[in-house]
């Protein structure tokens, strides 16, 4: 393991990766096959120390064979996995699971229903001695706020207790890495919130490497260090969540983190010219000169734009949809252009369905954007 002066101890969200030194996963064009369908193409990743790592994406992308070919559950068809600069899949070898050194929490928990917490929580240390494994199961079970808890047997448990009890089960091995399953997506949502924040503080006060799965955006941008978007057994972009969610590398990472609008428009000296009027050049993140009088289409999300109720020879678009969503409205409009662009509103603004309205772009940060009908926009030439 790295220095323990490397890992986080805090709650401070989305730590940078320190140097390649801290590496202590790699995966190296792992592939996955069952049967003749491939599910995990040419896949490589790098797991620093201490970070919480992501994998986020829809279901079927791969994210959770790529969690049981780490954990040693399943076997790669080809490449290589290290562990501490240790091969444990791949040049002919394979370690199992138990030997890795790999803690794994499910989504189901999966409690033993007839032990208590305590006893849950000490079910992996038969081979510690007493005294050593009263105190480790105590001090977990402080650390996860539950050693009032410890007689209770799992169906007195709530859903969150479970679920920490499981951590700590998982915790208690001192594991150089923790797998996360989806682990909150058996809980209702107020309660996800809260669990999600109780489980980051747990895992970097223990700074454990932990790699978690879930097809959950907002937890992904709200827990992790970084994320890994994948997408059909590979990875599209891998950062630290505001990167991923501000600049997005392709058109699907950019619409799977979250409502996506792309508007076109014209590249024209210092400024770009749209459907809602013109965007400045500056306000548009990395637009290199190469792209001077060539189309492109901005990445607009819902809080980038604004609708206003205009008269006729101001507008330039008509609202087709409103949802309320609390604190918050959110409105479709169809541009004169025949493009459609998503608007967040405060939820004391009205607009009515079918008012014709102004769309102006009033971002407090760089655009996102694309060549036109180009998918990705990965190895763009950089803005001089």
């Amino acid at each position: 393991m790295a220095d323990a002066h490397l890992r986080s101890t805090t709650d401070e969200p989305h730590r940078e990766a320190e140097t390649v030194e801290d590496v202590v996963l790699e995966l190296d064009d792992v592939r996955k096959r069952y049967g003749g369908q491939e599910v995990i193409t040419d896949l490589s990743l790098e797991v620093r120390d201490g970070e919480i790592l992501t994998l986020l994406g829809p279901s079927g992308c791969g994210k959770t064979t790529t969690l049981r070919l780490i954990a040693g559950l399943e076997k790669p068809s080809a490449g290589q996995i290290r562990l501490e600069d240790v091969d444990v899949a791949g040049n002919g070898r394979f370690v199992p699971p138990e030997e890795r050194g790999v803690g794994v929490v499910f989504q189901e928990f999966a409690l033993f229903p007839h032990l208590t917490a305590r006893e849950n929580v000490a079910f992996g240390l038969s081979e510690w001695a007493a005294d050593e494994r009263d105190a480790r199961v105590s001090h977990l079970l402080e650390l996860v706020g539950l050693e009032s808890h410890g007689d209770h047997y799992p169906e007195e448990l709530s859903g969150g207790q479970q679920q920490r009890i499981a951590l700590a089960r998982s915790l208690a091995p001192e594991p150089e890495m923790l797998l996360l399953d989806e682990p909150f997506s058996s809980l209702d949502v107020d309660l996800r919130v809260e669990m999600r924040e109780e489980v980051r503080r747990i895992i970097k006060e223990t700074g454990v490497t932990a790699i978690s799965v879930t097809h959950d955006q907002e937890e992904a941008l709200s827990i992790s260090d970084r994320v890994a978007v994948m997408n059909d057994g590979q990875i599209e972009q891998i950062d630290v969540p505001e990167r991923v969610f501000q600049d997005p590398k392709s058109r699907f990472v950019a619409g799977f983190l979250g409502h996506a609008s792309f508007l076109s428009g014209t590249v024209h000296g210092d400024h770009v010219d749209t459907a809602i009027g013109r965007v400045l050049r500056d306000d548009v993140n990395g637009l290199a000169q190469q792209y001077d009088r060539t189309e492109i289409d901005l990445l607009v999300r819902p809080d980038d734009v604004t609708a206003y109720p205009a008269t006729e020879a101001e507008a330039n678009g008509r609202v087709v949809y409103r949802r309320y969503l609390g604190p918050t409205v959110l409105y479709r409009v169809e541009l004169d252009s025949d493009e459609t662009i998503e608007c967040m509103h405060n939820h004391s603004d009205h607009i009515d369905l079918d008012e014709r309205v102004a769309v102006r772009v009033t971002a407090d940060h760089d655009l996102a954007w694309f060549p036109a009908g180009q998918r990705d926009r990965t190895d763009l030439p950089a803005d001089d």
